[in-house]
């Protein structure tokens, strides 16, 4: 019985270290694969005038590091070089702001994505967390509405409209 329970442990501590190794693998993989990004990018750009899709691939992996003033200025020179017809670096900038505090500026951005492409559920969820952030409720419900009628699966956006919902409380 005792060489059972101690196979047993030995067994289990086997398959946490295996798991552990593996965690641990896919971050070097995911670190060496970003590095890889800014080692090719980041040179380049430094030389030559670049194209708006470099600037928003630097800035978006500047933005996964969390250097969110990098991926600001790399972002804007994405959209000075032509790339403002694209909403995916206005909800990059956006959420860049956002993760600074910088709620205006994401809002103003998030908006700007949204006019580009109408129905861009990931900008209006956005939009409706900024505007939540700034106690801007029923702009903020009216965001989190339009995610649902777009994406119905969405379980964020229903999380976050029932708790508003609930914050707000008709006065009589």
């Amino acid at each position: 019985m005792d060489t059972t329970l101690a196979i047993a442990y030995l067994g289990v501590l086997v398959v946490l270290l295996a798991g552990v190794t593996w965690l641990v693998v896919r971050q070097i993989l995911k670190a060496r694969s970003l590095e890889s990004v800014i080692s090719d990018l980041q040179p380049k750009l430094q030389k030559e005038k670049g194209t708006p899709e470099d600037y928003y691939q630097l800035g978006s992996v500047y933005l996964r590091k969390k250097l969110y003033a990098q991926a600001i200025a790399l972002f804007n020179k994405a959209l000075k070089e032509g790339g403002d017809n694209n909403p995916e670096v206005y909800n990059a900038l956006g959420f860049s702001y956002f993760s600074q505090e910088q709620y205006d500026l994401a809002i103003k951005n998030y908006k700007e994505a949204i006019a580009l492409q109408d129905g861009y559920v990931t900008a209006i969820n956005n939009l409706g967390h900024a505007y939540e952030k700034k106690k801007l409720l029923p702009q903020a419900i009216e965001m989190y509405e339009q995610v649902v009628k777009l994406d119905e699966k969405n379980e964020n956006a229903k999380r976050r409209l029932t708790s508003l919902r609930k914050q707000i409380v008709p006065t009589a």
